[in-house]
């Protein structure tokens, strides 16, 4: 399979089953939708602990690149700055994936295809209403009280702002706060890129704006790819690419040329951080970023998406090979692992995700990983449904307009 990018055409190549072999069935929706659900959050445990460090700062600290759950990077990381209050590591999961199973339970109330509105008549309820067990916390509270600044926006701007919700991203800083929990409308639209695109951008419209928004969009553009028949890393990034927009498109094309498949991650982690850079208008100091940072432009493109479809080529699609490259990249690395465990988990199905990082995820962290994704393969199948009935209609209605 063939992707191209500006300069250079990349290849992937996809192995053929042994003579006389039959090939593996493809995983159905419900496997990969738990693969998608549960490699995002094991993803997200394993970067928590790292997540704003260097490379060579998570080296010093573990005696050598991360190779599974760790503990949080300070042991006093109850008053540590900039860690604290939070318990970072140990298998909790952050508020990625927090807002992850928030988005399916929209989806599990409304089971339709879902916009800007719903967001404020459900999720923001879900957010500000009902406390839920917060591993990093090691309490019960509201999701509120957990999600980053940049997330609380959307309840300043929904519940106390009554901005209209297609425009109460505007304002916000740009960052991976919306990508960071779209793959569930990728699995809504799996094996349908440019639908899982659109209704990205309209959900993330509440969020964020600019390229914040853009890589939502990219993001579920590319686990619906990931759920195709047959589908290779290669063809996750070539319709990533197809849909991406501005700096987006030309910070994924940047990073995956930088990308070798198949090769070993530590050999991976400058050149992919030199290839986002430019595009990055965070800076090199992660915790320091530069004035111009988290602006909208349509030059830039958030650092997370790219490095996560990055990863995704150098790892071959392998769920061990991949989640560690993005965990031990530092920076945003929960982020980043939650993007690129997600990828290779609606790739492959919940066997391509190590049962000893699951089970212990879903134990540390107090969460049924599992549920999510089942309660989301459901539903998808339902919007489905209705989906074809209502092109149906459209055909039955444009076939009347057109009759002679």
């Amino acid at each position: 399979m063939t992707y191209t990018t500006q300069n250079t055409p990349l290849t992937a190549e996809v192995t053929a089953p042994a003579a006389g072999q039959e090939p593996a069935a493809p995983p159905p929706l419900e496997d990969r939708a738990a693969g998608c659900l549960v490699g995002a959050a094991v993803g997200d445990a394993l970067g928590g602990p790292v997540e704003g460090w260097t490379p060579d700062q998570i080296v010093a600290r573990h005696g050598g690149r991360v190779e599974g759950i760790v503990g949080p990077f300070h042991e006093d990381w109850r008053t540590a700055r900039p860690i604290a209050p939070y318990h970072k590591g140990d298998g909790h999961v952050t508020d990625d994936t927090l807002m992850t199973h928030a988005l399916v339970r929209v989806y599990g109330t409304v089971r339709d295809h879902l916009d800007a509105y719903d967001i404020a008549d459900h999720l923001v309820p879900d957010l500000i209403g009902t406390p839920r067990w917060i591993p990093e916390l090691e309490a019960e509270a509201l999701p509120l009280q957990r999600i980053f600044l940049a997330e609380k926006w959307i309840v300043a701007r929904l519940h106390y702002g009554h901005v209209d919700p297609r425009e109460a991203g505007v304002g916000n800083i740009v960052n991976c706060g919306a990508a960071m929990y779209m793959a569930p409308v990728g699995i809504v639209n799996a094996g349908n890129p440019d639908r899982a695109y659109a209704e990205a951008l309209d959900i993330a419209g509440t969020h964020q704006s600019s390229y914040g928004r853009e890589a939502a969009g990219v993001f579920a553009a590319a686990v619906a790819a990931a759920c195709t028949p047959d589908a290779t890393p290669a063809h996750v990034v070539e319709h990533a690419l197809r849909v991406a927009k501005d700096g987006t498109r030309a910070a994924i094309e940047a990073v995956c040329e930088a990308a070798v498949p198949d090769s070993g991650f530590d050999s991976a982690l400058a050149p992919l951080r030199a290839a986002v850079a430019p595009f990055d208008t965070v800076g090199p100091d992660y915790r320091n970023p530069s004035l111009g940072a988290r602006r909208p432009s349509r030059l830039h493109a958030i650092e997370e998406l790219p490095v996560a479809l990055g990863m995704l080529l150098v790892g071959g699609g392998d769920f061990r090979r991949t989640v560690l490259g993005a965990v031990n990249y530092g920076r945003d690395c929960d982020s980043i692992a939650t993007m690129s465990g997600a990828l290779v988990g609606a790739l492959h199905g919940a066997s391509a995700v190590p049962d000893d990082w699951s089970t212990e995820v879903a134990r540390a962290s107090r969460l049924d990983l599992r549920a999510p994704a089942a309660t989301l393969a459901g539903v998808a199948r339902e919007i489905f449904d209705r989906d074809q009935e209502r092109h149906r209609a459209h055909e039955r209605a444009f076939a009347a307009l057109t009759e002679t």
